[in-house]
């Protein structure tokens, strides 16, 4: 796939994962009202149950555009990690595309989302010092980053049942995050919001929500490329 077009259709995805992702909680809050769900724990079900339904979804439309993707440190690792493509020039160029989609996305979607359900939209943010935020912030990435990893190349064949554990871990590193950072865990996604509060040229932004996450994702994918090698790595060295 070339640079620019590759470029083109991360901005296209990314604006869309930003658009349908950003109902999750407003489509959850509609479902545990008509099913009369109350709780913590039906909550966080339908919520996993819908990202898992996005998730799938997407990771589709992500194959049919030839590898497009909706998190720039998700690149970065699999490309790190010796089981992606891509090369160092195409994320210069594919990076900044993400964070123009999601600012787009973000903007799209308070623009469309009916005012009822406005207060229900919003993007992390930083509720501790900046130290601590970027250490929770890369923390939570090089979990993710590594399961995620795991989960896409050693888990489950079933693509149902590979959705559903990447939502599942998703959820469960947002809860955990979201007494510092929101958390984001991407990039491109931190920005669009930020764009939208003239956040996303401050020196706090890039330290918490890019140069942890980044640190944090390619640390993950060297510790998975130690432990699980890539086959051409394995046969290169026999």
């Amino acid at each position: 796939m070339g640079l620019i077009k590759a470029a083109v259709y991360d901005a296209l995805i990314m604006f869309l994962w930003i658009f349908c992702v950003s109902t999750v909680g407003v489509f959850t809050s509609l479902i545990a009202t008509f099913i009369n769900a109350q709780g913590l724990v039906p909550n966080l079900l339908i919520t996993t149950c819908l990202i898992a339904s996005l998730i799938f979804i997407f990771n589709i439309i992500c194959d049919a555009l030839g590898g497009a993707s909706f998190n720039p440190t998700g690149t970065a690792a699999f490309y790190a990690s010796g089981y992606g493509g891509g090369t160092l020039l195409s994320m210069a160029l594919r990076f900044p595309a993400q964070a123009l989609g999601a600012a787009g996305g973000v903007l799209a979607i308070l623009e469309f989302m009916p005012p009822q359900y406005k207060h229900m939209l919003g993007g992390p943010s930083l509720k501790v010092d900046a130290h601590t935020g970027a250490i929770a912030e890369g923390v939570l990435t090089f979990l993710i980053t590594f399961t995620v990893l795991w989960i896409i190349i050693k888990g489950p064949r079933n693509s149902i049942i590979k959705a559903w554990m990447l939502a599942a871990s998703t959820v469960a590193f947002v809860v955990a995050g979201s007494g510092y950072t929101g958390p984001s865990m991407n990039p491109a996604n931190a920005f669009g919001w930020a764009y939208i509060d003239n956040l996303h040229n401050t020196w706090e932004h890039f330290y918490v929500y890019w140069i942890s996450p980044f640190i944090g994702a390619i640390t993950a994918s060297w510790l998975f490329r130690m432990i699980f090698p890539p086959l051409a790595a394995k046969v290169k060295k026999a």
